[in-house]
């Protein structure tokens, strides 16, 4: 029996259109120093790991007249110089210049007739440095099947291993149309839940189209009727061009304001978004045309038997939480923040940072993936913006010897929302991938240093609250050891 795709992949193929590519994908920077770390080292360590993610050299076969889902086969074309490739700045190359080469990438839909991943070598950064952008399409890393490829290509040593057996990968040869609509038949007849998750999956596309169509319906009479679209900066028509932006700041500043004004450091990450959300949309207008919140999908690690089982050993959840962007003092924003994010804690089900840091490989290009398949499925919920925050390893990680330093997630945009945000932090650094639509936000680059100070207004709040230490001695802390957030 193939292996065919799931109802909740067909609803993310179905949702994906010139606008909205369905893919993730993550940003990370190395400092190759002695290590030789260059593209065709890269290619050969992704031949070494590749095994490990063996959909990654599948490709999607659709059934005629969809007598079935499009099952996963082996692409007996595979060419890992196609998904493998080299690109390069004008030296020395920018961070601007650097974000606007990912911009262009993400912007581009995968083919549907290969493997649905790219990797991007770039070349041409200042001070030696190189960059490596993985792009994989949604329905490829679930979680449960596969993994993201990134979490497998990083070691906790300069020395490379090589974990790859004997690869002696050969493709299995896929069925032809007429041998793809009879091994439909079969998988029908042998398991009835096949022909209960086909038509479900073709009822929730219908549905989706009639509700898509409806909706375009309605807008061209507003239109026609002289009342126009209504729109916010933060949902509107979304164009075929991405912006990218990046933020990097420090997890001690995080750990220092939690300590002062408790809670956790996810929640300071959040009360930080609601800051830079704030502060952003008061360069377009005045202070009191801020809405007093804005609804986030913030995707959670959770236990819990009763959703779909991941390979990690935990679940991925969707909480929805209203940011408070209307709320002036950041301390305030801080609480309001925390006492919404409270009762998902006190629940028992939450996953630990720690923990979750402890996840073999680099397991935030995984749980990225998750978190924007979760906002995907919670579309109808009515969230404003999705947030994705995954706590990486606190201890650097290595590609073939050349060490990275940087890592940020770059989130797909669902229909109609021109903002997604994702956050990771890894060994010191907590980092901001900001993806926003290119036409409806043009002023990205002011939502990041929005973020900046904010930060920087929960930080002097942290410095005017702590107590200062009696003349003649000094104070002293014990940072957390465990890290938690």
């Amino acid at each position: 029996m193939s292996e065919r795709l799931r109802p909740r992949d067909l609803a993310i193929l179905a949702a994906e259109s010139a606008t909205t590519p369905m893919h993730n994908a993550t940003l990370e920077i190395f400092d190759p120093g002695d290590s030789g770390f260059d593209h065709d080292r890269l290619v050969e360590l992704i031949a070494d790991r590749i095994a490990f993610v063996p959909r990654y050299r599948q490709r999607l076969q659709t059934v005629p007249a969809r007598l079935a889902n499009p099952a996963w086969v082996d692409d007996d074309g595979f060419d890992l110089g196609y998904h493998v490739r080299r690109s390069a700045l004008p030296r020395p190359g920018t961070m601007d210049q650097l974000r606007e080469l990912v911009a262009r990438i993400a912007s581009r839909p995968l083919d549907r007739s290969r493997p649905l991943w790219e990797c991007y070598f770039v070349e041409g950064l200042a001070d030696g440095r190189v960059a490596l952008l993985v792009k994989s399409h949604q329905i490829l890393v679930d979680g449960r099947e596969t993994v993201d490829i990134g979490q497998v290509l990083l070691d906790t040593s300069p020395d490379r291993s090589t974990l790859g057996h004997d690869d002696d990968w050969r493709p299995r040869r896929a069925a032809g149309p007429v041998a793809a609509a009879i091994d439909a038949v079969t998988d029908t007849l042998e398991s009835p839940r096949t022909l209960w998750s086909t038509a479900r999956a073709h009822a929730e596309s219908l549905g989706r189209q009639a509700s898509a169509t409806g909706a375009r319906v309605t807008e061209v009479a507003h239109t026609l009727a002289g009342r126009g679209p209504v729109s916010t900066p933060v949902q509107r028509r979304l164009s075929q061009q991405r912006r990218f932006v990046t933020v990097r700041t420090r997890l001690a500043d995080y750990r220092a304001i939690r300590e002062v004004h408790g809670g956790t450091v996810n929640d300071v990450i959040l009360a930080t978004l609601a800051g830079g959300l704030r502060g952003w949309l008061m360069t377009r207008t005045d202070s009191t045309s801020v809405p007093r919140t804005m609804k986030a999908i913030v995707p959670m690690s959770v236990i819990d038997d009763e959703l779909e089982a991941t390979s990690l050993g935990t679940q991925v959840a969707g909480h929805l939480v209203q940011l408070p962007i209307g709320e002036p003092s950041p301390v305030v924003r801080l609480h309001q923040v925390s006492y919404d994010l409270r009762a998902h804690r006190d629940n028992g089900r939450n996953v630990s940072a720690r923990r979750l840091s402890g996840i073999a490989g680099f397991a935030p290009t995984t749980f990225h993936a998750l978190g924007s398949r979760i906002a995907t499925a919670e579309l109808r919920r009515g969230f404003q913006v999705s947030i994705t925050n995954v706590p990486g390893p606190q201890f650097p990680l290595y590609a073939d010897g050349a060490r990275m330093l940087e890592s940020y997630p770059v989130h797909p945009l669902l229909p109609d929302h021109t903002l997604a945000i994702g956050v990771t932090s890894y060994d010191g650094g907590v980092f901001y991938g900001i993806t926003a639509d290119r036409d409806a936000v043009p002023d990205a680059d002011t939502l990041g240093q929005c973020v900046l100070e904010a930060l920087e207004e929960l930080n002097d709040s942290a410095s005017d609250s702590r107590p200062r230490a009696p003349r003649g001695r000094t104070g002293s802390r014990t940072d957390d050891p465990a890290g938690r957030s």
